[in-house]
């Protein structure tokens, strides 16, 4: 006898109890794994960032190894030549494209530093700055940073270099990183100085400089090992460690800090 086989097939279809539930099920994975992602990009950005403080730190080495002094923050100011300059001159990066537009790309660029929309038109947004200064005031005359013993005025240069042996505790002594200025917690991004100071116009970018590395800003030292201090470290905290970093002398001054 033959048996016949059932060919009837049976339809299947979702409730629409069901659809909500897988669409809710998806939502919340994606809610869960969005954050992760999101962290995960960060933490590659500030690697990346940290890598290029690095290199940079690699080319101040070779150009006091040349020199043995530290590069002045403004050479001559009628052509723009910096302290950027100065490390250029180490191939610390290939790119020479005859204008400014080196400074906002490869190991100069930080890859977390996007030029916000509002930014001034006239003015270069820079992903790195150099602590020039150190700890400062609008009547300083004297630097306490790398820049040149002398604050940049418009009748004073800040000449004369300052020597290797001047700098008291290297592996103390901040260098270059984040391009992050202020004090109080109020900080300012965009710059080409890493300094701790009082003379600042305008609003705040704090919120900004925040997020740029979670709270955090990369730094290369006068030795070329690279940290990531908090924000709130360098730029509000009053104690002998947080102040002394930003000196060559290794010395606190804080006398300097704001009322």
């Amino acid at each position: 006898m033959k048996h016949r086989l059932n060919t009837d097939k049976k339809d299947f279809a979702f409730t629409l109890v069901e659809l909500l539930v897988v669409t809710a099920t998806v939502g919340i994975l994606a809610a869960l794994l969005l954050p992760a992602i999101s962290q995960s990009k960060a933490r590659a950005q500030r690697t990346q960032c940290a890598n290029n403080v690095r290199q940079l730190g690699v080319a101040l080495q070779g150009f006091l190894a040349d020199n043995h002094v530290y590069p002045l923050s403004v050479e001559n100011p009628s052509v723009g030549a910096d302290w950027r300059d100065a490390l250029q001159k180490q191939e610390v990066s290939p790119i020479k494209t005859g204008s400014i537009a080196w400074m906002q790309q490869g190991v100069w660029k930080c890859p977390s530093a996007e030029e916000p929309t509002d930014w001034p038109a006239n003015s270069v947004y820079l992903s790195y700055g150099y602590d020039s200064d150190g700890m400062s005031h609008p009547d300083d005359t004297n630097s306490l940073g790398l820049g040149g013993h002398h604050t940049f005025t418009a009748s004073q240069l800040p000449t004369p270099a300052v020597m290797e042996s001047e700098v008291v505790s290297p592996s103390e002594m901040l260098a270059i990183g984040d391009g992050f200025w202020g004090e109080n917690n109020d900080i300012y991004d965009g710059s080409g100085y890493l300094w701790r100071g009082r003379t600042i116009a305008g609003l705040p970018t704090t919120k900004r400089s925040y997020a740029r590395h979670q709270g955090k800003a990369n730094a290369v030292f006068c030795d070329g090992h690279v940290e990531s201090p908090t924000l709130q470290f360098l730029f509000a905290d009053t104690s002998d460690a947080a102040l002394s970093r930003w000196n060559r002398d290794h010395q606190p001054h804080r006398e300097k800090l704001s009322p």
